[in-house]
């Protein structure tokens, strides 16, 4: 069976692959909107997905999002790879990694979505002590890895596509401004880690809210540029 390969002046239709993820990218951070709206916590100290949880009143609206954040940047990975398979001249290492990574990030963002928390640990002293204790919906044990699982696919495809992009000379914006957000991200990932641990311990939120929400901004923007980069280039 022949390969099919784009006829000269072909252009390969990767416009949805740019589309899911550029709208993904946008659905992932519809959080912003705890600026405008009244959802008393505090950005600075709490956990991003402590808005969507189901004692939050508008904890419907974000996990909606964030399944659709997800869903959308899962399809579109899925997407990319199967381009992939059909273009060998195009499956690197780097790339099929990659693209595996923006994948996971995407269907382990969707399954966030589906195990939410009961509570807020970091505003409600009952409920970490109850999370502490192991009293609370086995949904916070499993959103913890849902969300350790999202975290390590999208910093798989934020630094494996970028690393393509620079060493395949493919995708001109990303691999021009990529590095730079790779830095940012593996920075603000530190940050958060550092923090969840210090808490988890017991010593205070020490701006965990804020390391995290700067996190999922990078993951965010990264994915625009990513959308970009493949919408400007036509091919993945």
């Amino acid at each position: 069976m022949r390969t099919h390969r784009p006829e000269r002046g072909e252009r390969p239709r990767t416009w949805p692959v740019a589309l899911l993820v550029g709208l993904g990218a946008a659905a992932y951070t519809a959080w912003v909107l705890e600026v405008v709206l009244s959802t008393g916590l505090n950005p600075i100290e709490t956990y991003v997905s402590e808005l969507a949880a189901q004692d939050q009143p508008l904890g419907g609206l974000f996990r909606a999002t964030d399944f659709t954040a997800g869903l959308l940047v899962f399809l579109g990975g899925l997407l990319a790879l199967a381009r992939l398979v059909r273009h060998p001249e195009s499956r690197r290492p780097w790339a099929v990694a990659g693209w595996a990574g923006v994948t996971l990030f995407g269907a382990a963002t969707a399954a966030d979505a589906w195990l939410p928390l009961s509570c807020q640990p970091t505003a409600d002293p009952e409920c970490a002590a109850r999370e502490t204790a192991g009293l609370v919906p086995a949904t916070h044990q499993a959103h913890a890895v849902s969300s350790s699982l999202a975290m390590t696919g999208a910093l798989l495809g934020i630094v494996a596509l970028t690393v393509a992009a620079r060493r395949y000379g493919r995708l001109a914006p990303l691999a021009r401004y990529g590095p730079a957000l790779v830095v940012m991200e593996l920075l603000a990932t530190v940050w958060t880690l550092t923090a969840i641990s210090l808490f988890t311990a017991g010593r205070g939120t020490w701006a965990l809210g804020a390391g995290q929400r700067l996190q999922v901004l990078l993951v965010a923007l990264w994915l625009g540029l990513l959308a970009h980069s493949v919408h400007k280039e036509r091919r993945t």
